[in-house]
């Protein structure tokens, strides 16, 4: 089903990119900006959150609406939006493998202090159009205008509180490890992954496709645990994972200070000396190997790392329990548990 589901979404994504190029002429206004745009947009990718907006309806319907695909693309575009606004504020100059938007648009100014504007200043701009046919896309679907004006709130919803998850853990980057505390992590996870990853895409679907309240509470509780375990996960391989999979350096984390349930787990449960060692590392300017080999080392002696995967189990766990309870149609209740076991390998 997913598979299909994707192939679906990769065709209707292509068409939106040549139905945006005409609508709006961006080719005429500047074939600079659309060509980086759909180069950056049409880059292979998972395509988890608009697959899960179909899920969300179909799971509630058995119409197929005009434009079901279509708008289902808007999260994948904020998704785009998002990465490009992310690569800028975390200085990444990599995304999927290959350049980030900021580093695409650099190449055209070779002398950024004499335009006075670089590469990040044009990415941002891009980053917000981006954001603008990204409404547009959830707006096409033929469905009650009640329902659709529900779920656009939805997805306002999602861009603000993502938005709130990013500056909460830019906040935290600065702040002592001593004074983290479990739930300041588990809030930054909840913000700025499992709400725009798991639980937007499945409940505007579900509200688009008829689900109750009750139904969409339920969506709600499964995203968050699905979203955490999903983000530790993601921690794990941060630090863990080969750079070939990952497409961004394993230094990245340590470097920008992310105060992550692996580094939190093992600051607290280290000694006096492996705590110093954790804070003398996460206040450095620039993390070398041996700064993140020191940290693997500790991570491993405090069993951090085992507590981390033990966590992703009983979220995953506890995800399951709770779509036991749903009356979503069971054909795609199974689907979407299974696919959750899939992306967290549990």
């Amino acid at each position: 089903m997913f598979k299909k589901l994707k192939n679906t979404l990769e065709i209707e994504l292509v068409k939106f990119i040549s139905y945006i190029n005409i609508r709006y002429a961006l080719t005429d206004t500047s074939a600079f900006l659309f060509n980086n745009m759909k180069h950056f947009i049409l880059r292979r990718g998972k395509r988890v959150r608009p697959i899960l907006f179909v899920i969300g309806y179909k799971g509630f319907s058995a119409k197929n609406p005009k434009n079901l695909y279509r708008s289902a693309l808007a999260i994948e575009l904020l998704h785009a939006f998002l990465l490009v606004h992310d690569d800028i504020v975390d200085n990444s100059d990599m995304r999927r493998g290959q350049a980030s938007m900021h580093k695409l648009l650099g190449k055209k100014i070779n002398r950024p202090k004499k335009t006075g504007f670089s590469g990040k200043d044009l990415a941002m701009i891009t980053g917000d159009i981006m954001y603008a046919i990204a409404i547009e896309a959830f707006l096409s679907i033929s469905e009650d205008p009640r329902r659709k004006e529900a779920a656009l709130k939805k997805f306002i919803e999602t861009a603000c509180y993502t938005g709130c998850g990013e500056f909460i853990e830019l906040i935290s980057s600065i702040e002592d490890i001593k004074k983290i505390k479990k739930d300041q992590i588990y809030k930054i996870y909840d913000y700025k992954t499992a709400y725009y990853t798991f639980i937007a895409p499945l409940i505007t679907g579900a509200i688009l496709g008829g689900a109750s309240k009750k139904e969409t509470r339920l969506l709600f509780q499964f995203g968050t645990s699905l979203g955490r375990a999903f983000q530790i996960k993601d921690d794990i391989l941060g630090i863990f994972g080969e750079k070939k999979k990952t497409g961004k350096s394993n230094l990245s984390d340590l470097q920008e200070g992310k105060k992550t349930l692996l580094i939190w787990h093992a600051y607290n449960h280290g000694d006096k000396q492996q705590k110093a060692i954790l804070r003398k590392i996460l206040k450095k300017g620039k993390i070398t190997i041996k700064d993140l080999n020191i940290t693997r080392g500790i991570m491993t002696q405090t069993r951090s790392l085992e507590y981390a995967k033990e966590q992703i189990k009983a979220l995953a766990e506890d995800s399951g329990e709770v779509l036991k309870n749903s009356k979503m149609r069971p054909k795609y209740k199974k689907a979407l548990f299974d696919y959750a076991l899939r992306i967290l390998n549990v």
